[in-house]
């Protein structure tokens, strides 16, 4: 009866409560903007904290990140902003439908603005799941959710790369999922605001396919040297799961 009150309280028009499969964790999603995919679950599961890090989500969205990240480690605290207000209104309801308000805060701003919200040097961690697309003119919806979720429209890689860099201490880490055809530019960003590329794992959606996601980890004033992991495979032939995947939603 409880839950049925709270989920009453927490949802609204058009929006759904959808298993996040780990610790009974929920998420309050809208088909009709945008909701989350592997990317969010992989970059939750490459992502590494030490015991009472502080943590911060760029670009959060719906909080996924957050939620499964308040699950996948033993963080002190977890931040999320987000530029879209009823987007971060979501995210808000999700945390407080699972009681993590002591965990979890999330903020409705611009990353580009991050340091005057939070402070310069103040997270062990930062994570983004940013948008993967340049604008490049045509035809997109400047006030769509899913377009604002899919192309650079309010933000820029150099962007997202420049704020993390800012917002982690001497020896932070950066964590961020993204698309290989822009490897070159990523790593060249990261190195340009010593992001130190670290760790690197390519995704592929078949064995036989090319890669279609990249997981990179940097760390800021770190020393040259990258370690380039074994490639992901999401699917098997028969189209189900591998079972490092399967693994990853277990553990």
């Amino acid at each position: 009866m409880e839950n049925q009150s709270l989920m009453t309280e927490c949802l609204r028009e058009g929006e759904r409560l959808d298993d996040l499969q780990r610790d009974s964790l929920m998420i309050i999603q809208n088909p009709s903007w945008f909701c989350f995919g592997m990317d969010a679950v992989l970059l939750s599961a490459f992502t590494k904290a030490a015991k009472g890090d502080r943590i911060l989500d760029l670009c959060t969205g719906n909080a996924v990140i957050p939620l499964l990240l308040s699950a996948r480690t033993q963080a002190a605290h977890i931040d999320g902003i987000e530029i879209q207000k009823d987007i971060a209104d979501m995210a808000s309801r999700s945390v407080r439908y699972n009681a993590l308000e002591d965990r979890i805060e999330i903020r409705q701003g611009d990353i580009k603005d991050a340091v005057d919200i939070y402070k310069a040097a103040s997270f062990d961690v930062v994570t983004c799941n940013p948008p993967y697309l340049k604008e490049d003119g045509g035809l997109i919806n400047p006030t769509d959710h899913k377009a604002i979720a899919r192309h650079e429209l309010l933000l820029t890689l150099s962007d997202v790369i420049k704020e993390g860099a800012r917002l982690l201490v001497s020896g932070g880490h950066f964590f961020m999922v993204h698309r290989p055809f822009r490897l070159a530019e990523i790593i060249s960003e990261m190195v340009s605001q010593s992001l130190e590329p670290k760790r690197m794992r390519l995704v592929y959606p078949y064995a036989d396919k090319e890669p279609n996601m990249v997981l990179i980890e940097g760390v800021r004033g770190g020393n040259s040297g990258i370690v380039v992991e074994k490639p992901l495979v999401i699917y098997s032939d028969d189209g189900t799961y591998t079972d490092e995947v399967r693994e990853l939603y277990e553990n």
